[in-house]
């Protein structure tokens, strides 16, 4: 098993151990810095041998505030960006206000824990942005309503509230599931899958993973429900640390970049983040046939991730106004565009073989996706495991 704390080393922050109150109890965390700014990245988000870890931190304060803070990137922001709507030049966070309004079918969201106010912060994140309030619906995967657990509420706002900022007319579903060893549980993955097919079709979106581990192909297939894409994040660990559903040939594996902008908030560039979301080659699982195109680099085994998003950070509302940032951002943003893309595709392999396909022919970098070439020596032109074949834009190959 790996070295945890050693691993943290590599992710390029300075760290500390500490706690934080957190419902009236203490709570492992560990704090540092992210370009520039102070974080805290909580217990449920710090890897640990056997059990399945969320991939967020918690940009400045644990306390929320009345207002979204002012630099946190909005679903206006991001789809001017990623030129999913039209906005001013430079796409500025005080000054982008149209947002993303497709979505088509369903997307289902799995965490663990109850999340009791999902309703009404999803609606005040909503509004605050001016987005149609979702069609939410809160389904317990074992029958009966799971504990809450305090650190993944966070998760569960950051899921629901970017995934359906990017589809606003899909159908959402937050799939809740107790803990167990491998919480959230693999039930809660084949019910979310179950309702994403009895709806129409759509995505899955998964912002946890556990580390790889020799008997993780038993369980992909739990990603192959029909009319389903399954999306899921690369961890914030660093290059090199291989981590499950991400490795699965039946998932989208989604790692994270960084905008750069300039002092007076427009947006200059999209770059790997040394140390954040990233990928690896999988020791196990073997390579699918829609990456034969980058054979040359991954061998005989499974590369990822496939494609990147924005790392850091974004605007959630929990009962107040916080800033996160992690690939736990970058999948359901991802899941949501290509939600909102309307290509409904029959399987994840479907979606990848069309993705790749494009990178075989010379399209991708026409329009579909930006090529992050910049902030790591792993990061190169084309295909890597800094961000896979890169980050979206427009919903053209999506």
């Amino acid at each position: 098993m790996k070295n945890y704390v050693a691993m943290f080393a590599i992710v390029a922050i300075a760290l500390s151990v500490g706690t934080y109150l957190s419902s009236g109890s203490a709570q492992e965390h560990q704090t540092g810095t992210f370009h520039g700014r102070n974080i805290i990245i909580p217990e449920s988000s710090i890897p640990r041998p056997g059990r399945i870890n969320t991939n967020y931190f918690i940009v400045g304060s644990r306390e929320f505030t009345p207002q979204p803070p002012p630099d946190a990137e909005t679903p206006a922001s991001l789809g001017c960006v990623y030129q999913l709507v039209s906005g001013p030049t430079g796409c500025p966070i005080a000054t982008s206000t149209n947002v993303p309004t497709g979505g088509i079918g369903a997307i289902a969201i799995v965490d663990a824990g109850d999340y009791p106010t999902a309703a009404s912060d999803l609606h005040a994140f909503s509004a605050q942005f001016g987005i149609p309030d979702a069609d939410l619906t809160v389904v317990y995967a074992d029958g009966t309503k799971p504990p809450v657990y305090q650190d993944w509420i966070v998760e569960e706002a950051l899921d629901i509230e970017w995934a359906h900022a990017m589809a606003p007319k899909a159908k959402l579903f937050l799939v809740e599931s107790v803990q167990i060893n491998t919480d959230p549980t693999w039930r809660a993955v084949a019910v979310a899958g179950k309702l994403v097919h009895e709806n129409g079709g759509g995505v899955v979106s998964m912002s946890w993973g556990i580390p790889e581990w020799p008997q993780e192909v038993n369980f992909d297939k739990y990603f192959t429900a029909p009319g389903v894409v399954y999306f899921a994040a690369s961890g914030d660990f660093g290059l090199n640390f291989p981590f499950h559903p991400a490795a699965s040939p039946n998932v989208v594996a989604v790692g994270g970049t960084y905008f750069n902008r300039d002092n007076n908030g427009n947006f200059l560039n999209e770059q790997y983040y040394t140390g954040g979301g990233g990928g690896t080659i999988s020791p196990y699982e073997a390579r699918p046939s829609y990456q034969n195109v980058i054979s040359n680099i991954v061998g005989n085994f499974r590369g990822y991730p496939d494609v990147a998003s924005d790392f850091c950070c974004a605007a959630i509302y929990l009962q107040g106004w916080g800033e996160v940032g992690g690939t736990s951002w970058g999948t359901p943003t991802m899941a949501g565009i290509v939600n909102a893309a309307g290509h409904l595709a029959k399987s994840t392999n479907q979606a990848l073989t069309v993705i790749y396909g494009e990178y075989a022919n010379g399209q991708a970098y026409k329009g579909p996706f930006y090529d992050i070439t910049t902030g790591d020596p792993n990061c190169k032109t084309g295909w890597d495991i800094c961000s896979g074949i890169g980050s979206p834009r427009t919903y053209k190959g999506k």
